[in-house]
């Protein structure tokens, strides 16, 4: 909702990822759930971007225990991104999850999450300060360690890169099918990919959109996404 209304939006900064970086036309896809003709999706897209969020995924998709009161939530996301997401990806269609993205490819592939890492024990306040300003909030948090063998080591060419980091949610149990290609200092996975997907699937916790064409890696992440979509077209 902006104000009293109803709005199906998408941030700048990953319509101008994929403009610029990627060097593809992002169409903004509407949350109408089972109104969506995924088929015809297919046809008419070639590749799916699965952004960011102020809202979380409904617990009830995974099994999770009730939210805290004033926790915000988007039922039409859900109902049209968890069934899409498995269906694209058997499909072939390229798919890229970030930040809510990122947990909502973990549930539509049967995964749990935890809804605030910062009180369970072990882990790390993984949230930014939404008193600094957004280039600080959006700066370096900290390092993640890339799996051998695995997609985002070879984009980056080393085992460690640094990331920014504004999340509370992480995953719990990971999905059937995905195989971890990054973790942050304690432990918590921040990237996987689909391991037998037929194209590029993958999802990262961080935000490599923000500001993608001054970070190396980003540029890497996004050209590989924009090339996996034009082999599809």
């Amino acid at each position: 909702m902006v104000g009293q209304q109803a709005y199906h939006l998408a941030g700048e900064k990953y319509l101008a990822a994929v403009l610029d970086v990627a060097g593809g036309l992002p169409l903004i896809v509407p949350a109408i759930g089972r109104e969506l003709s995924l088929e015809e999706l297919f046809d008419t897209l070639d590749g799916l971007l699965f952004m960011g969020s102020a809202s979380n995924v409904e617990p009830r998709h995974y099994r999770g225990e009730p939210s805290e009161r004033g926790t915000l939530h988007d039922p039409h996301r859900d109902d049209t991104t968890l069934p899409l997401i498995p269906r694209a990806v058997a499909a072939g269609v390229p798919v890229l999850g970030i930040c809510r993205g990122f947990q909502e490819i973990n549930v539509a592939f049967g995964g749990s999450l935890w809804q605030k890492l910062q009180d369970v024990p072990g882990y790390l306040d993984h949230r930014e300060n939404p008193k600094q300003p957004l280039d600080q909030q959006y700066g370096p948090a900290h390092e993640v360690t890339l799996e051998p063998g695995g997609l985002l080591r070879r984009l980056a060419g080393t085992d460690r890169i640094s990331v920014n980091s504004l999340h509370s949610q992480g995953v719990r149990e990971l999905g059937a099918g995905l195989a971890v290609e990054a973790r942050a200092p304690d432990g918590v996975i921040e990237a996987f990919r689909v391991e037998r997907a037929p194209a590029f699937a993958l999802a990262l916790q961080w935000h490599p959109e923000w500001q993608a064409t001054g970070n190396d890696f980003s540029r890497a992440l996004f050209a590989e996404f924009g090339a996996a979509c034009r082999a599809r077209s």
